[in-house]
């Protein structure tokens, strides 16, 4: 088989017009505002710590995110409009631990969230905090086994919805504990929280944010947190793990992505924004104050690292049973 040398030229010209066009189109990017996808509804702790950071990296961008709340199922609404969105690097994606999750939830989804993202860096990492009403007599974790296995399918926890990381979590839990408890899926959570400090549910798991005002303020109290060291904000409450559960580990995290396909330039672009604004001593405090710690990567460590994520998910998703239907 012979090869024409000048078809063969024709498609290195054209290609390199292309990635010329990119680089040079990168100059003026981006050039209007921007639209940034959260697959989860207002005013849970991942939607604040999105708007706390969507607000430096905009500055750091240069022009404004507008923001676009798309719950439901799990994050997979939100999922899939931003896997077929433009990819004129105009349209971000907060793409976390859910992502992760619901590929092990379901068998068939409308997207691959490894194949259809750049992905770009984390910005945000933060344990989940086991919490129980105070009326529970359960000062710790030991103690909350005890009492759930005393009263099996008699206790109820709280969560923000099938599918999400405090679902999950407790799930993980669960399986590890052998405890028999009723979920109880709410539509954001802090229906949750108001219901578990109320007595009407006995425990929930959490992103760390949105209880701890609550457990500093006494409403709510605080048996162990998920990651594998102990919060900085509540240094007084342990870890899982230091609970007699060993290797129990979950972060719940969030990061950008766009969908696959749009320039280069411009992911780097975004990449350069967010590595700035992380390093601003305002956002870190801002982030120190509502439990979440920075958690800057490049895009290559970040994949790596959903890879892993989603590989440990499956598991325990086979482990506990969970299903979203």
């Amino acid at each position: 088989m012979r090869l024409d040398c000048k078809w063969l030229g024709g498609v290195a010209a054209a290609v390199f017009i292309v990635a010329t066009g990119a680089a040079r189109g990168a100059d003026n990017y981006p050039n209007k505002p921007g639209r940034l996808i959260l697959p989860f509804g207002a005013g849970g702790s991942t939607d604040v710590v999105g708007r706390i950071f969507a607000q430096r990296f905009s500055e750091a961008w240069g022009q404004t995110l507008v923001i676009d709340n798309r719950a439901g199922a799990a994050g997979i609404i939100g999922t899939e409009m931003a896997a077929r969105a433009p990819t004129d690097g105009h349209t971000i994606f907060t793409y976390g631990i859910n992502q992760a999750i619901t590929a092990g939830l379901r068998d068939r989804l409308p997207y691959d969230h490894l194949r259809d993202f750049a992905l770009i860096s984390l910005y945000a990492a933060m344990p989940n905090i086991l919490t129980v009403t105070p009326a529970l007599p359960a000062a710790n974790v030991g103690e909350f086994v005890k009492l759930a296995k005393a009263n099996p399918g008699k206790f109820k926890y709280a969560s923000s919805g099938i599918g999400a990381s405090p679902h999950l979590t407790m799930e993980y839990f669960r399986s590890v504990t052998g405890i028999d408890m009723i979920h109880v899926p709410y539509k954001n959570s802090a229906q949750g929280y108001v219901d578990v400090i109320a007595g009407q549910v006995q425990a929930m798991f959490f992103n760390l944010p949105g209880p701890l005002p609550h457990v500093k303020a006494g409403r709510l109290r605080a048996l162990a947190v998920s990651s594998t060291k102990r919060a900085e904000q509540v240094p007084d409450v342990p870890t899982v793990i230091e609970s007699g559960i060993p290797d129990f580990e979950v972060t719940v995290w969030q990061g950008y992505a766009v969908p696959k396909g749009t320039p280069q330039p411009y992911v780097a672009k975004i990449h350069a924004a967010m590595m700035k604004a992380l390093e601003s001593p305002d956002l870190k405090q801002r982030f120190y104050d509502n439990g979440v710690a920075a958690a800057p990567t490049t895009p290559e460590a970040f994949r790596k690292f959903v890879q892993a994520e989603t590989t440990k998910w499956k598991k325990v998703i086979a482990l506990s049973g969970a299903r979203l239907e």
